[in-house]
């Protein structure tokens, strides 16, 4: 195992700069790190606004004081429009529960639990990862846990092209290998732990560089598009809902296919033609996460909303089949449902610190 360290301190004090004057949001692809850089934020009533300025509301139904709330979102992708696809969530939220809805992308995952550690959000689209440190620092709260078509697990996988050469994962030694956000549970924690099982030393990955390869990191789309791309790079860990439709229906265990909720209809059918290297054990699906110091009574408005929201309310008219938000409702949960990610952390030798 590799030394124990303190991760996300200093990747937390770069990222938050994304989000100075809740910056680093996009109006076009939904990713921190490849669009406007504009500095705005959007309110779910409509436009785009600077600063704290929202739309009206729907409703008057808070009995809190705060009448907006900041909503920070991931970008985990950089092919969708995460603002877009998230709107009809906002709007919803409006309805049930009174209050205007802003939204922020923030530029990396340690910049989400800087935003809500600061003020700057108040409820997160956030990675495990993240609700373990901000759990530990007593600063969030799970609200609760996003689900898809029923699914409350879903899988990381590493996938290579047919013709790389490339058998089993041992064969990676002295390659490179292409990852999501350094703080991905699907796109960069599991399959730096599933190569460490293999008998590969991923050295001070994810906060630093790995012994036995070479590691690029980036969001789960654009390491996939650098595996297809680049020759230089054989390998990629992604999410499922990334790499799956490029794999073959046939490469999958019985548990993949009984678990996860990729197995829709669509495994295989995606070109180019991807290779299964590995598959994940069953990931807890990820948290929305909410700031302990936020009202308290805004903050139970808005888990009851949250656990009541149905897969009808989350769909954008507006947005392709395959633009839509990947979860269809949100059920209880804990940090304690993150103990899997938890023991990743503790055999790659990470500690989550202040």
């Amino acid at each position: 195992m590799a030394n124990r360290r303190t991760f996300i301190r200093s990747a937390g004090a770069a990222g938050v700069a994304g989000l100075v004057g809740l910056s680093g949001c996009t109006g076009g692809n939904g990713d921190g790190s490849n669009g406007s850089g504009s500095g705005d934020s959007t309110s779910a009533s409509g436009g785009t606004t600077e600063g704290s300025t929202g739309g009206e509301s729907t409703t008057t139904g808070s009995s809190s004081s705060q009448d907006s709330i900041m909503f920070a979102l991931t970008p985990a992708e950089s092919d969708v429009d995460v603002q877009a696809q998230y709107q009809p969530l906002f709007e919803y939220i409006e309805s049930e529960v009174g209050v205007t809805v802003e939204s922020t992308v923030a530029a990396d995952y340690a910049a989400v639990l800087q935003a809500l550690k600061s003020g700057q959000a108040d409820i997160a689209d956030a990675a495990p990862a993240i609700a373990i440190q901000g759990g530990n620092e007593g600063v969030t709260k799970v609200i609760g846990i996003r689900i898809a078509y029923g699914a409350s697990r879903y899988f990381s996988l590493i996938t290579t092209t047919p013709d790389s050469g490339i058998e089993e994962l041992t064969d990676l030694e002295g390659e490179t290998i292409a990852f999501a956000d350094r703080l991905s549970t699907s796109g960069a924690l599991f399959p730096l732990y599933m190569l460490s099982k293999a008998g590969l030393d991923t050295g001070n990955a994810p906060d630093g560089n790995p012994e036995d390869f070479s590691a690029q990191f980036s969001d789960h789309s654009t390491a996939r598009e650098t595996l297809i791309n680049r020759d230089e790079v054989v390998a990629a860990g992604t999410g499922a809902f990334s790499t799956a439709p490029h794999v073959p229906k046939d490469q999958f265990s019985q548990q993949f296919l009984d678990t996860s909720a990729e197995n829709d209809g669509d495994l295989g059918t995606a070109d180019p033609e991807l290779k299964l290297l590995s598959t994940s054990d069953p990931i807890p699906r990820a948290p929305i996460l909410g700031r302990t110091e936020m009202d308290q009574s805004l903050y139970s408005e808005i888990e009851t909303a949250l656990l009541d929201v149905s897969e009808d309310d989350l769909i954008n008219e507006e947005l392709g089949d395959d633009q839509q938000l990947w979860f269809t409702g949100v059920d209880e949960g804990t940090v304690e449902d993150y103990q899997p990610v938890q023991n990743v952390l503790d055999e790659l030798g990470v500690t989550l610190g202040q």
